[in-house]
């Protein structure tokens, strides 16, 4: 990341949920420089046992006794999406900083309440979107900011994986919202207007339910941007592209591709490819994101994902359920078009 100057002191953290994506912030905590885990909070007393004994922190049964118990000074929620709404509000209203994970709600009226919530307490909360914290989504950023590779013209992302759902909470409707295109789709969609800008318009395919699941596992879309180009994003739990870039960006004098194992740009004026990166590191990621946010939480830092960032995530997305059952193009809240997002 560009933020290596201050970091401040070093930050209490609560862990809500013990899932998954919790034992990743574990690991990152562990590789901070300002930030702490001190303990972990989950409505299955049993794991949120296990996973602190495994941490060395104190445990919880319950978001509030956490809040109540004096250890921390900010919180990373991680439980499923249906739940983020309440337990969001509950630590803002009492001045706790939240770093949520992604979709930061199922609906625009939430999403704007925390929002306003946050603003009104002015209390630091921030939308958890690992990739834009990626070093090499960075460097890339920054080499498409050059101007070195022209206008950019299409902007390409691939989230493609064999994953079994069968028994995982994010293909249940009614706690996840929905299938891979709010899932893995939150993360495009925040990517894609990191790199360009407001997004107007939105369309989506759904393609054969190969798991047969409740909710979408297979998903095309296609997005207009305010500024002409044009980007395309395909989705799955359940065919894999073999794909060895997950981003690709064209302009109009030359091509870059960030890749899982290395990063590449190309110059049409040149033959050779310029390598800029080495590839996706999962615990950086998640380290620089928490990094970031234990110093905005401390006012020496700029949020890379401000609250905007994460209601126009949400709008985005909602649209694109919206395209999905019209199968026709859908404009996007013009709202979204006055949230520019931060170039990190």
């Amino acid at each position: 990341m560009n933020f290596k100057h201050d970091r401040g002191k070093e930050l209490r953290f609560g862990l809500v949920g013990a899932g998954r994506i919790a034992e990743s912030y574990a690991s990152a905590f562990r590789a901070a420089e300002n930030a702490t885990l001190t303990c972990i909070a989950d409505n299955r007393p049993a794991a949120a046992a296990s996973m602190a004994e495994k941490q060395g922190c104190a445990h919880f049964d319950s978001h509030q006794a956490m809040a109540e118990s004096g250890l921390v000074d900010a919180v990373v929620v991680t439980t499923p999406p249906a739940t983020h709404g309440a337990i969001c509000l509950y630590f803002l209203d009492r001045r706790i900083p939240v770093l949520c994970e992604k979709p930061v709600s199922l609906n625009a009226e939430d999403a704007r309440l925390i929002r306003k919530r946050a603003g009104e307490s002015r209390t630091v909360f921030t939308m958890a979107s690992k990739f834009r914290y990626a070093e090499d989504v960075v460097r890339a950023h920054n080499i498409v900011s050059s101007g070195i590779l022209g206008q950019i013209v299409l902007f390409e992302n691939t989230f493609m994986s064999h994953v079994d759902m069968s028994t995982r909470w994010n293909a249940d409707p009614a706690v996840s919202g929905g299938g891979v295109l709010i899932d893995n789709g939150t993360h495009s969609v925040d990517i894609m207007r990191y790199f360009l800008g407001p997004l107007s318009a939105i369309h989506a395919v759904s393609g054969i339910r190969l798991q047969e699941l409740a909710v979408e596992d297979t998903v095309h879309v296609t997005v207009r941007a305010e500024n002409g180009a044009t980007g395309r994003v395909d989705l799955s739990w359940s065919i894999n592209k073999q794909c060895d870039d997950y981003i690709a960006i064209y302009g109009t004098k030359g091509t870059l591709r960030v890749g899982w194992k290395g990063s590449y740009y190309r110059q049409d004026a040149s033959s050779a490819w310029v390598q800029f990166g080495h590839g996706y590191n999962k615990v950086q990621a998640f380290r620089d994101q928490i990094e970031n946010f234990s110093a905005a939480a401390q006012g020496l830092e700029r949020l890379v994902i401000e609250p905007s960032d994460a209601v126009a995530s949400v709008d985005i997305i909602l649209a694109g359920y919206q395209a999905l059952k019209q199968q026709t193009w859908v404009e996007i809240p013009t709202s979204e078009l006055a949230a520019v997002s931060h170039a990190a």
